[in-house]
């Protein structure tokens, strides 16, 4: 049996796969046949609430976290009991057949080997996702950077063609108000974390790679390891399925010269600049104030003006992807490009927070060099005129060592940069590094940056430094999220 997805164009052979088109099948697969009771270890997690949100129409799900967070209420008011802490009493409290654990839960931890002892089995959240993923046909986005923004357009984009996707995005895609939601039809849609290696667990109907850097030092060694993690990423589509690629990244390139050797048997769809490629972009216009358009051509042929509201060069090759995808599920581009005319993006992702004294505040998730390079790219064609003042948390002592040069490098985009302390996100301290050792590169430079010890001193410093017709930036993968709502509430403000 084959099946053809919406639309009036030719869409994949999906073969086995379409005979799962019947609502919310793929809950329903052998790993979690009779299992009843899951339990979820570090639940308040992007990745692990929204995991809760997708398990819990069909399973009696519970919880538990170090910290009694908003997304804990959020889960809460939903049903779902959590506890705080971690402890084997939760074991008899909830009563699991199935523990699911995060990456932030360590191996030893005492509620993880009482549940083993106990007979339980458990599973890592990547390759708890993959069960339902694998089973569905599956839209897998993998990459270092965009694919929370990539996966959230062409959510939006089935969203908006009746096609009821299963949704699983890394931050809150705008227009549908979630980041995780559990549709009717049979795609699914899903952002695939290569941090510690659980895309591999994945086996994808459509697989998207929107670019391959070296980054989560604490698991790669080296930008080789993570082309490696790819390929074995890439054998394991599904026969026949199509791979969407970004033609211009360095990374993907070498991805490409040796797909051969994994044995990925699909058709390549490449992406980039201009008309080389599959699909390409090119006349690209930034719009003062926000935004972006461009021609899009595929295989050579122009098919038309993609007009986009959310800004940034780094957006068009997302979107490119997303079109790409699309027409491959045989949706028409003019219904595509239509959609993401009216993308508002994901949250933290050069997120328009507000205006306070004339100063606009902008918040943006960016914590690797070349996610900062982008973000800071973008300001500069959106608001050319405008002083850019930036607040950087960096994220992590070990991304923090591996990337000090870059980092300052990046951050030099930026008019005045004030620098948070480094985000740990529960590694341990490495006294020789901090935000200091940023300071430092930017000060031989003669760029202007200020160390503040914590939000409050941020919050102080900034109510001093920016005036009337400043951007405010805030960057980082942390805390720093908080800052901008801060500065607009006039929190610790004088004035």
């Amino acid at each position: 049996m084959s099946c053809r997805v919406g639309g009036d164009r030719p869409g994949i052979e999906f073969g086995k796969a379409s005979s799962l088109g019947r609502e919310r099948r793929f809950v329903r697969m052998s790993k979690l046949a009779g299992v009843e009771r899951i339990h979820l270890m570090g639940i308040g997690g992007s990745g692990m609430s929204s995991l809760a949100r997708l398990l819990s129409p069909r399973h009696v799900v519970s919880g538990c976290d170090l910290e009694h967070g908003t997304a804990v209420e959020t889960l809460e008011a939903l049903g779902i009991a959590c506890a705080t802490g971690h402890s084997s009493e939760h074991l008899e409290r909830f009563d699991p057949q199935l523990v699911i654990y995060s990456s932030a839960v360590a191996e030893g931890c005492g509620e993880l080997d009482a549940a083993r002892r106990k007979g339980i089995r458990t599973a890592r959240r990547g390759e708890a996702l993959s069960w339902l993923f694998n089973e569905a046909q599956g839209v897998g986005v993998a990459g270092t950077h965009g694919k929370t923004t990539t996966s959230s357009m062409i959510g939006l984009i089935l969203d908006r063609a009746a096609l009821s996707p299963t949704l699983y995005v890394g931050a809150e895609v705008q227009d549908i108000g979630t980041n995780a939601r559990l549709g009717s039809g049979p795609l699914f849609v899903a952002e695939l974390d290569e941090s510690d290696g659980s895309f591999e667990y994945f086996h994808p109907s459509l697989a998207i790679v929107t670019n391959i850097d070296w980054d989560h030092v604490d698991h790669f060694r080296s930008r080789e390891e993570v082309v490696e993690a790819f390929l074995r990423f890439s054998a394991g589509l599904k026969p026949g399925a199509p791979l969407v690629v970004c033609a211009e990244d360095e990374g993907v390139q070498s991805l490409l010269q040796r797909l051969s050797e994994c044995g990925a048997r699909g058709p390549v769809l490449r992406y980039g600049w201009g008309r080389a490629w599959e699909w390409g972009a090119f006349d690209i216009r930034h719009r003062p104030g926000g935004g972006i358009s461009c021609t899009v051509c595929r295989q050579g042929e122009d098919l038309g003006r993609l007009e986009m509201a959310v800004s940034g060069e780094h957006n068009v090759l997302n979107a490119l992807a997303a079109l790409a995808a699309s027409e491959a599920l045989g949706l028409s581009f003019a219904a595509a490009a239509g959609t993401l005319g009216s993308f508002r993006g994901a949250k933290r992702r050069l997120q328009t927070l507000g205006l306070r004294r004339g100063v606009l505040v902008i918040d943006d998730y960016a914590h690797h060099p070349a996610e900062i390079a982008a973000s800071l790219g973008a300001m500069r064609k959106v608001y050319p005129d405008r002083r850019l003042v930036v607040v950087f948390q960096p994220h992590r002592y070990s991304r923090t060592a591996a990337f000090l040069d870059p980092l300052a490098a990046a951050l030099r985009g930026a008019d005045c940069v004030l620098l948070l302390p480094v985000y740990g996100a529960g590694e341990a301290v490495l006294p020789s590094v901090s935000s200091q050792c940023i300071a430092d590169r930017m000060r031989a430079d003669g760029c202007a940056c200020r160390l503040c010890g914590d939000e409050k001193e941020a919050l102080a410093a900034l109510d001093s430094l920016v005036e009337e017709g400043d951007v405010l930036l805030t960057l980082g993968a942390g805390s720093v999220s908080r800052l901008g709502g801060l500065f607009l509430s006039g929190e610790n403000s004088g004035r």
